[in-house]
Order: structure tokens, then C-alpha cells, then sequence
């Protein structure tokens, strides 16, 4: 089942509705709100998550987030640049940019025990596929982010503002619906681009 499919399911399964149950519901407290498993080429599930606020600490404060990794919530006041990171980027700096509606891809390709070349070939990919973003200008023409990440606990995660996409491979069917499905869904909806040392 594609994955745009799978988020009319269950959205009305946590809001209430009627039909097939397709996720199953969480209670509001530390866990996700629901989590959908896609049928995919590899394991895929999707897991919202209640938001957090938007508080902005000083740079270098350290955060604690309800998931691993963070999809809303207390972030830096600086965001980092809609662009590729060979190193891993700190979270605090990217919940900023998923509130302001990017999506964050994140590797962790020793989970995998594969070589990273294809896997960022597959997620450069999945960035292309998206249409160009009217919002962007200066050099920059989607809102996204791709970075290593040594502490998700899949080799490929996605996330946006309240979303988390979790995959044992980059299964691009599924990838591609969830970053159109929440691209640009945040309570800020901007693309001025970032900051690229930290």
C-alpha cells in the first residue's frame, strides 16, 4: 500500500473515523500518537508524534527530546543550510529547519553494514524528486537536509515537523510520498537558507 494511502487510514483512525484499523493508536504521553507500518521494499513505518513547542536555547545547550530523533520542539535559534553534510549536523540545529518545514534525511549506514555511496546516491535522488520550492531563492531550491546521524537506530531515517519515517533501506516509493506528504508543513513556513558550520 503507498504510503499517501496509508495516512488517509490513519488519520482517521487517531482522529476518530471509521474504516480499517491500519495503525495502531497511542496515548498522547511519550510515545507517538500512532504508528503505520508501509508496505514496502524494506521494513517502513511512519510514526506522528504530539508536537513540541518551539523554544528557542542558546546554541550548545543540551536538549532532551521525547523520540530519537527529535520531529518538533526545543531547537537552536540558527537552522543549518538546505544542503547535503558529509559530518552529522546537531539536532538542534535541524528541528529548526523542520520548523520551517524541511525534511530532514538522516543516514546511519554502519547499521546496515553497506556502503554509504549508494545510499546517498538513493537519497539525493529522493531530494530531486521534489518540485522546486517557490518560497527558495539564492541557491537554493528545496528544504532539505541530508545527514549523518550515529544515534537513530535505523540506517535510514526522515523526519518532519511531527512526523518520523523509519526504514531498514531507502525504499524511494515510500520516501518520496512521505516528503511530498510533509514538506512544507510546519508552523514556519520559510526557505531562507541556514548556516553551514557549527
Amino acid at each position: 500500500m503507498r504510503y499517501a494511502t496509508a495516512m488517509r487510514w490513519m488519520w482517521l483512525v487517531v482522529l476518530g473515523g471509521c474504516g480499517p484499523v491500519m495503525s495502531s493508536g497511542a496515548d498522547a504521553g511519550p510515545g507517538p500518537l500512532s504508528v503505520t507500518t508501509i508496505d514496502a521494499g524494506c521494513a517502513v513505518r511512519i510514526e506522528a508524534w504530539p508536537l513540541g513547542a518551539g523554544i528557542h536555547v542558546d546554541i550548545g545547550s543540551e536538549i532532551a527530546w521525547p523520540s530519537n530523533p527529535p520531529q518538533s520542539g526545543t531547537h537552536y535559534p540558527a537552522w543549518a543550510a538546505f544542503q547535503e553534510f558529509s559530518t552529522p549536523v546537531p539536532r538542534g540545529y535541524y528541528v529548526h529547519d523542520l520548523e520551517h518545514g524541511a525534511v530532514v534525511l538522516l543516514h546511519h549506514c554502519a547499521l546496515a553494514g553497506v556502503d554509504c555511496t549508494p545510499t546517498l546516491e538513493a537519497l539525493r535522488r529522493a531530494v530531486a524528486s521534489l518540485p522546486d520550492d517557490p518560497r527558495c531563492s539564492a541557491g537554493v531550491r528545496v528544504r532539505t537536509v541530508i545527514t549523518p546521524d550515529p544515534l537513530i537506530t535505523e540506517p535510514i531515517v526522515a523526519v518532519s515537523w511531527g512526523f518520523v519515517y523509519r526504514a531498514q533501506c531507502v525504499d524511494l516509493p515510500s520516501l518520496q510520498d512521505f516528503m511530498r506528504s510533509h514538506y512544507a508543513h510546519a508552523p514556519e513556513d520559510e526557505c531562507a537558507n541556514g548556516v553551514t558550520r557549527f
